[in-house]
């Protein structure tokens, strides 16, 4: 694979306008003006808030990033894994610190496929991963697109 493939998918993870072809945000972008309180709510039905979709996003650009490194990184800051858990009670300084994680995970999962080898695009990472180190990078564009659409829902339902 080329170096403009490479771009492709860097342009789709990070817009240059901030926004996706399909008017969508970024995960960080998501998060934007969203308070404790309105991060914290739960929807009926027991479904994840944002505060919970914000850190399993996160866990999972650390998650892939871990194959696209060469040297180990720490662990991931919150548990469970998948889906960390959320404070128990809406808190400010506590959801601006996980802000803070969420745009720093896309940060350094944006600079790890950046500076990835074009080539790898089409390898598989060592330890009998099915997935290509491509399809890994297009598996968060779909994952992000999905759960940030989830994202937006809930603001717009918690607003309205």
């Amino acid at each position: 694979m080329t170096r403009d493939t490479l771009d492709l998918l860097l342009r789709n993870i990070e817009p240059p306008h901030g926004r996706a072809w399909h008017g969508g945000v970024t995960v960080v972008g998501a998060l934007r003006n969203v308070d404790a309180r309105e991060a914290h709510r739960v929807p009926r039905g027991g479904r994840h808030s944002i505060w919970s979709l914000a850190l399993h996003l996160a866990y999972w650009k650390y998650a892939v990033r871990r194959h696209l490194v060469r040297e180990p990184i720490p662990r991931f800051p919150r548990s469970p894994a998948n889906w960390p858990a959320v404070p128990r009670r809406a808190d400010e300084a506590l959801w601006q610190a996980d802000r803070a994680l969420v745009a720093e995970e896309h940060r350094r999962f944006v600079a790890a496929a950046a500076a990835l080898d074009p080539a790898w695009l089409t390898r598989r990472p060592p330890r009998k991963q099915t997935w290509t180190y491509g399809e890994l990078i297009a598996g968060i564009l779909a994952h992000d697109a999905y759960h940030v659409g989830q994202i937006q829902l809930l603001k717009r339902l918690g607003r309205g």
